[in-house]
């Protein structure tokens, strides 16, 4: 809590008390590590210590393999101004094993997670009990609290804190704007833990995710699960390798009615990069969908898009029924209908024919629309549903909702809602301006793509364009919790990057509804892409199988290998100088495949971008590396030897003989 905030004329003796309770109780995570009581929770080599320091503040720690993740760190909620966990008992533990399986769209087909979860029910002075969670598994650890009451229930902040290992690298987004922190959409970098109250212009205060190299090796990722009914939880590095949870609504709280359930604080883990992109906890954390809603998901299809946006921001009738018959030409199932179709004469009416005319050619239609026009609450939401029934009238199929710029609790009801609203209409949704995610996609399958990342139209913005070095660092940030609307391919604006590395983008990042931002005209007619329009129009938006190849590092090479079906793909996203790189196709099944392989073209005159995009802005990178495409037999026991050019990339698609 902020101190100068305060107005001392208003405050009671009690808030003055609790408000002190809490400085001391963030103090004792620094200089309190005396033990009083131990229990313990284990799966395999992860272990968790719940204890209670010496001030009766309860505590955790986590190792795994008997090397410290976190240390010393708290547990505790302040609700209705009572701080709980600062002087509670635990009087009653039931445990239970976990295990459950679930289709997923994105990374594999499903995904299969078995834990060990403890209820622990905890009393106050005065008897009152509420409850903490943890579930424990070899993917990681997450832990809730669970605050019994009736009416409205304020949600002041929470005792939650992280300390880290010493040593211990840290990978946060950066954006030097306050938009850092409404949207998500920052550059991801990389410090020393004990850098992190002061590495940012922007403040102390972090947006999940953040992934961290242990100094032990291995991998911990901090997210949250399940975030409904509660505000979105950040993160502020208050000294001594230490973060503190922190929330939008910082003093003033949050209202919950009636029972408070917070989401799940999740502590991902992981041996390798292969484990952490791999890692599902957070998606299986969350409720299984509603069978009511969902009874059947056929209508909730993967797909590739067109988008008028890269080549000019807003649009008419006449050039979004010519987007659609290029994505018939490209073989994609999507239009993505941006900003700018509501002030076409008779829009209703306009955007029923181009819907009709889009079914005529196997295509759906997605409409943009701005957060602040559907906002609304009252009577449970019915402006909202009340342009979702227009939207179903007309026959789209999904909508792209924008700027909810924020993750405080209101704006996380707002979230839930339009899920829930569009998907008993059986329309699909992609977020933007937005928190990163929380695995609501498990429970709302109808989210096919959401922002919350620092995505390709930035190369069309001041600030931009993006490093290479981000795009290596996604598949191991960002992407860990979910997918995301990258928008990839910009062969006409790549920044610093080649066009084998915008060709890589494709595979090495994933989103359901995968909205493809270059022109497409451009696609189809530049001679210079035509060698790859056909792995364009190929490659898969979701996965059946994952697998990084271990020459990858986070910020410098992702080297990621997808199967699907019985095709395998790989993308390379490179971030150093110019080197070699060896793919073992060791992840091949018995068997001859065609590899169809796209490398920096190194030797060759590079692309003159000039003139390419009106509404590029290139910046000192008016020209790029063009790709190169070969083709040869291989299988299990080949390897393929390609030179990736400074800040390069490949892509490959190999198809079983």
């Amino acid at each position: 809590m902020k101190l100068s905030k305060i107005n001392f004329n208003t405050i009671t003796f009690k808030q003055i008390a609790n408000i002190l309770s809490i400085v001391c109780i963030l103090i004792s995570v620094v200089s309190c590590s005396t033990k009083k009581e131990q229990l313990i929770i284990t799966n395999g080599a992860v272990k968790v210590d719940i204890i209670t320091l010496d001030n009766n503040q309860l505590a955790y720690t986590i190792t795994k393999e008997n090397q410290i993740v976190l240390d010393t760190s708290l547990l505790g909620i302040v609700v209705n101004n009572r701080s709980l966990g600062s002087n509670s008992e635990i009087i009653k533990k039931e445990a239970s094993t976990i295990s459950t399986s679930f289709p997923l769209l994105g990374i594999k087909e499903k995904a299969i997670y078995n834990a060990n979860q403890t209820n622990f029910t905890l009393k106050e002075e005065d008897g009152f009990t509420w409850n903490i969670e943890f579930n424990v598994s070899s993917e990681g650890v997450a832990y809730r609290y669970i605050v019994p009451g009736e009416g409205h229930q304020t949600v002041n902040t929470e005792i939650t804190s992280f300390k880290l290992p010493n040593k211990t690298k840290v990978w946060y987004f950066e954006r030097d704007s306050d938009w850092k922190l409404k949207s998500h959409a920052g550059e991801w970098l990389s410090t020393d833990i004990s850098a992190m109250p002061t590495v940012s212009k922007m403040g102390p205060i972090q947006g999940l995710t953040l992934t961290c190299e242990l100094p032990n090796g291995g991998y911990a990722l901090i997210a949250e699960s399940a975030l409904f009914n509660y505000s979105g939880l950040r993160l502020k590095a208050i000294g001594n390798n230490t973060f503190k949870a922190n929330f939008t609504e910082e003093e003033t709280g949050f209202v919950v009615e009636n029972q408070v359930t917070s989401a799940w604080r999740c502590i991902l883990l992981a041996d390798d990069l292969n484990a952490l992109a791999n890692n599902t906890m957070v998606a299986a954390l969350n409720p299984a969908p509603d069978p009511s809603i969902f009874t059947n998901t056929s209508w909730i299809k993967p797909g590739k898009s067109v988008w008028h946006w890269w080549s000019g921001k807003y649009v008419n009738y006449k050039e979004e029924r010519e987007m659609v018959e290029d994505a018939e030409a490209l073989n994609f199932e999507y239009s993505m209908v941006d900003e700018g179709w509501e002030r076409w004469d008779n829009k209703w009416k306009s955007v029923k024919e181009l819907c009709d005319f889009a079914k005529t050619k196997d295509v759906g239609i997605f409409l943009w629309k701005h957060s602040k026009e559907i906002n609304f609450p009252e009577n449970d939401y019915a402006v909202m549903r009340h342009f979702l029934d227009s939207v179903k009238q007309v026959g789209a199929v999904g909508v792209k909702v924008d700027f909810m710029n924020g993750q405080s609790k209101s704006l996380i009801a707002f979230d839930e809602a339009l899920l829930k609203n569009t998907a008993k209409r059986q329309l699909m949704v992609n977020f933007h301006g937005c928190q990163q995610s929380s695995g609501e996609y498990r429970t709302y399958p109808n989210e096919v793509t959401r922002e919350g990342i620092r995505g390709l139209e930035v190369n069309h913005m001041k600030e931009g364009p993006l490093p290479a070095s981000h795009n290596a660092a996604l598949p191991f940030t960002r992407y860990v919790t979910g997918h995301a609307d990258y928008t990839p391919i910009g062969f006409t604006e790549p920044g610093e990057t080649t066009w084998a590395h915008q060709l890589g983008t494709l595979v090495a990042f994933y989103s359901p509804f995968n909205c493809i931002a270059e022109n497409t005209q451009f696609l189809l007619k530049n001679e210079s892409v035509q060698p790859a329009i056909n792995f364009i129009k190929e490659v898969p938006s979701v996965w059946d199988e994952t697998l990084v190849l271990p020459e990858s590092k986070i910020g410098e090479l992702a080297a990621i290998a997808r199967r699907d079906k019985q095709d395998w793909y790989v993308g390379v996203l490179h971030a150093r100088e110019q080197e070699k790189l060896i793919i073992d196709c060791s992840f091949l099944e018995e068997g001859d495949y065609t590899a169809t392989i796209f490398t920096d073209d190194i030797g060759a005159k590079r692309i003159n971008l000039e003139g390419l995009n009106k509404e590029a802005n290139l910046r000192q990178w008016n020209t790029a590396v063009p790709f190169k495409k070969e083709t040869q037999v291989v299988h299990k026991n080949s390897k393929i030897e390609i030179t990736l050019a400074p800040k390069g990339g490949a892509a490959i698609q190999f198809k079983r003989n």
